[in-house]
């Protein structure tokens, strides 16, 4: 018979990430699934109540998990990333929390009906958003860097703020209201606040020395900075509520801006940590809800109340705080309209509740319910109108999803021409100047010069439109590092290279799996021989399939030289033919292949679009540099 804890967190763990599985093939907000899974579990079902079940380790689990995520996404922080709108962000986490927390308490006061004690409480509490609402809704909503760094930004910083001000709010009540507080208390206050701070700049230039040291064995540097993190959340924790949350966001964002060795691997994990514990603490939270406090929601007063924070309070606060910066009408509408609250907000409010209530303030009972009930309405609410309202102002990706080419040669100009055709966004990287001038002479010009694994890529080039990547250099190695380095972003089946040799001898299988992206095309198919095949005059064919025209008989009147390479779905979404693994068409897809010359037969009159690529060269100094990149691959860069 299973122990009833450790039926719970099978549970907790098998709704959580069925959540994040459901809301990613169905295209749906995450933090939504996960809210409406948790209740549908605790309150409505009944098959749990975590709170009740795990009784008193049930809140210092929540608070560990959320110094954690607070951790991992303040790791993302790096100064370089906003210096375009670094002023913009200084005056919301600022001016902006300033007066969300006057104009929220207003709100509370007059429209909830609170006391104005309890109601500077919640009002400070309130201003946060969080990295485990914003977060998951970055990620599947592609937006452009600059309001993307905002939000996250904000999120991120004003989540320990947030709760710190519901703090300093609950010290300030004791002392003018319950007189139970003296002044050397509310200095203590800001020295623990300074205290967290200091200890967690520390903490992070102690590990990044370590780490540069040498100090920490590879296989320990995660466990060790886990066990930092709980270190560094807990001590200034137990010696004032909340301060924690602070002292591990300064020292994420030192680490993040130290250049320390190893952090790329040490955040990898801590993302892969964060999504399992943004998923367990939903359910928990939301599973944990009385059925009281859901029928509390939909009191007249806290839907007001909710609707005011929504549409008022959210947008003058950012509205004025961000005049004279340097972000657009655009930029401003978007970040003014998006604020999901998340963990932070529900679990404070639930102390400050049960606290404010034993000091006599009655009204203090529905902070809970009032918070979810805001917390729900802005994740159900920005969860779905984040995507669409950013394309509506031209600040996500819009399209399919495009295409990352790194290394420009024959082959690559000409196929990114040819996926360009079929509406596509692609780019052609390369380090080499001499090689993107060719690309450009054959008329494709969106390319990107500069090492693409170069930390400064990240903050010049926007690879939000992408999510294919293609690593096509002449050398095996960096074509493989290139592929590692990107697999954790864009996944492991979007991430291809070409093969660069062929033999007898070589197996595919014999590689390290992990250590290289997918092998493109078919075996024997090389850099090499892709390249041969352009300078021999091959071109590009593009088949619509048909009922009447399926994959199989395209298969048929394919020529033995010919390549199949991509197959373009009609969701937009493109496969990519391996040496592993031969894709298959529908109606309605779209087959490209690379076809020898002898096979353009312009009176075919099956559906095939037959703008086929155009290889001529046009003048002798383009010969001469054509011939120069169809050369045998070298063992270096050139």
């Amino acid at each position: 018979m299973l122990e009833p804890s450790l039926f719970l967190l099978m549970l907790i763990g098998i709704l959580g990430i069925g959540s994040q599985w459901v809301a990613w093939r169905f295209n749906l907000p995450a933090i939504v699934v996960m809210s409406v899974t948790g209740l549908l579990a605790g309150p409505i079902f009944r098959v749990m109540n975590p709170e009740v079940q795990f009784g008193d380790l049930y809140k210092p689990l929540i608070s560990i998990a959320v110094a954690i995520i607070l951790f991992e996404g303040s790791l993302k922080l790096v100064f370089r990333e906003i210096k375009d709108v670094g002023h913009s962000i200084f005056r919301i986490v600022t001016i902006g929390a300033l007066l969300a927390w006057v104009l929220g308490s207003f709100a509370a006061h007059f429209v909830a009906g609170l006391s104005w004690a309890v109601s500077f409480v919640i009002g400070g509490l309130l201003i946060v958003t969080g990295p485990t609402v914003i977060l998951p809704l970055l990620r599947q909503s592609k937006l452009k860097p600059r309001p993307a760094a905002v939000l996250k930004w904000e999120g991120i910083i004003v989540d320990p703020l947030g709760a710190l001000l519901a703090v300093f709010s609950y010290e300030i009540i004791r002392f003018f209201v319950l007189e139970k507080v003296t002044v050397n208390q509310l200095v203590l206050f800001f020295l623990v606040s300074l205290f967290a701070v200091l200890l967690g700049w520390l903490l992070g230039k102690l590990i990044a020395l370590m780490f540069d040291k040498g100090q920490i064995p590879e296989f320990l540097k995660s466990p060790i900075v886990f066990g930092v993190v709980v270190f560094c959340f807990t001590i200034p924790n137990e010696i004032m509520h909340e301060t924690g949350l602070l002292s591990v966001t300064a020292m994420g964002i030192t680490l993040a801006n130290l250049r320390v060795s190893s952090i790329n691997d040490i955040r990898h994990f801590k993302e892969n940590i964060s999504v399992m514990l943004v998923s367990a603490i939903f359910i928990m939270l939301t599973a944990s809800l009385s059925l009281e406090t859901i029928y509390t929601m939909f009191n007249l007063r806290i839907l007001a109340f909710v609707g005011l924070m929504l549409f008022v309070v959210r947008p003058l606060s950012i509205w004025l705080s961000t005049i004279r910066t340097d972000l657009t009408t655009k930029e401003k509408l978007l970040v003014s309209w998006i604020a999901p609250r998340g963990i932070v907000a529900l679990t404070v409010s639930g102390y400050f509740s049960s606290i404010l209530f034993s000091e006599g303030f009655l009204d203090a009972s529905i902070l809970v319910p009032l918070t979810f009930a805001l917390v729900f309405s802005t994740v159900v609410i920005h969860g779905f109108s984040l995507r669409w309202l950013a394309k509506k102002l031209g600040l996500a990706a819009e399209g399919k999803p495009g295409v990352l080419i790194v290394g420009s040669n024959p082959f690559t100009v000409e196929l990114a021409k040819k996926i360009t055709k079929l509406d596509i966004p692609v780019i052609v990287t390369d380090s080499s100047w001499l090689k993107l001038q060719f690309a450009k002479q054959r008329g494709f010009k969106k390319t990107y010069y500069g090492e693409l694994l170069a930390e400064k890529t990240e903050h010049r080039l926007d690879l939000t439109p992408y999510e294919y990547l293609i690593a096509a250099t002449e050398l095996d190695s960096y074509n493989a590092l290139v592929c590692t380095n990107y697999i954790p972003e864009m996944g492991r089946n979007n991430v291809y290279q070409l093969a660069l040799h062929t033999s007898e001898n070589d197996d595919h299988n014999d590689y390290v799996h992990t250590s290289r992206g997918l092998i493109l095309f078919k075996e024997g198919i090389t850099w090499e021989t892709l390249n041969k095949k352009i300078e021999e005059g091959y071109g590009f064919q593009s088949v619509q399939l048909t009922d009447e025209y399926d994959f199989e008989e395209f298969k048929i009147d394919l020529n033995e030289e010919s390549i199949p390479l991509l197959i373009l779905k009609k969701s937009g979404n493109l496969l990519f033919f391996t040496i592993d693994n031969e894709p298959q068409g529908e109606s309605g897809d779209t087959v490209l292949s690379l076809i020898p010359v002898t096979n353009m037969d312009p009176d075919n009159n099956k559906t095939i679009n037959r703008d086929f690529t155009d290889t001529v060269k046009n003048s002798e100094a383009e010969v001469i540099e054509y011939e120069k990149m169809v050369n045998k691959p070298t063992t270096a860069r050139r």
